[in-house]
């Protein structure tokens, strides 16, 4: 790849793994919900982490997964290969803050595309939507068939960042965006909010050496 190039989506190991949570949770007390994944092959770091004193509605659905095309999720209403999805639904209300953060990096160390984005809040109400998504690797990596695997990499969105968020907060929201390659790209952006706000979002980091069906929503 040449300076400026489109980077190649990574080859998937021949062994598959994956992982799937599912978690719905409804009350009123002291919690903390977190989960990260960290995954060289993939150029993946995701971290999520959240903790509060009130009462609490979750529903979250949580997947990874090594071979994007075990992993469906639905971009711009088609069906596409991933490496990581996460559905959340949430609402929070409490005199003490809820405190969370959520970070997402796709490592051009590890062969990604050096976008990375980071979401804190601290709110004492809270609803909130959120798809989490990401996808490195090429979902036709074993596939012989020339046809047949540039069919599949035709689907893929690889390499893509993103989230979609719908929010309505009272309290702190701040977001952070980062795509950075070393001499020749660096894009930031910053947001914060703190007050009775409701806040919609679609954020995508997007760069495919094939497709570019899902730079825009």
């Amino acid at each position: 790849m040449g300076e400026g190039g489109a980077t190649p989506a990574i080859t998937e190991q021949a062994q598959s793994e994956e992982f799937y949570n599912r978690v719905r949770a409804s009350g009123t007390g002291y919690f903390e919900v977190g989960s990260s994944v960290v995954d060289r092959r993939m150029g993946l770091e995701y971290y999520s982490f959240m903790y509060g004193d009130g009462h609490l509605q979750i529903d979250t659905k949580n997947s990874v997964s090594t071979s994007a095309g075990n992993l469906q999720g639905t971009l711009n209403g088609s069906s596409v290969p991933l490496n990581l999805l996460e559905d959340l639904k949430m609402a929070y209300s409490g005199e003490t803050p809820m405190v969370g953060m959520k970070y997402i990096h796709s490592n051009d160390f590890y062969g990604g595309i050096g976008a990375e984005v980071q979401e804190f809040f601290e709110v004492t109400e809270i609803e909130k939507i959120q798809t989490t998504y990401f996808a490195s690797t090429d979902p036709a990596s074993h596939v012989s068939d020339p046809a047949n695997a540039s069919a599949i990499r035709g689907t893929s969105p690889a390499h893509l960042v993103g989230m979609d968020l719908s929010t309505s907060f009272n309290g702190t929201w701040q977001t952070d965006y980062r795509w950075h390659k070393i001499f020749y790209k660096d894009i930031k952006e910053h947001q914060a909010f703190s007050g009775d706000f409701e806040v919609e979002r679609t954020l995508r980091f997007h760069e495919s050496p094939t497709s570019e069906v899902f730079v825009a929503p």
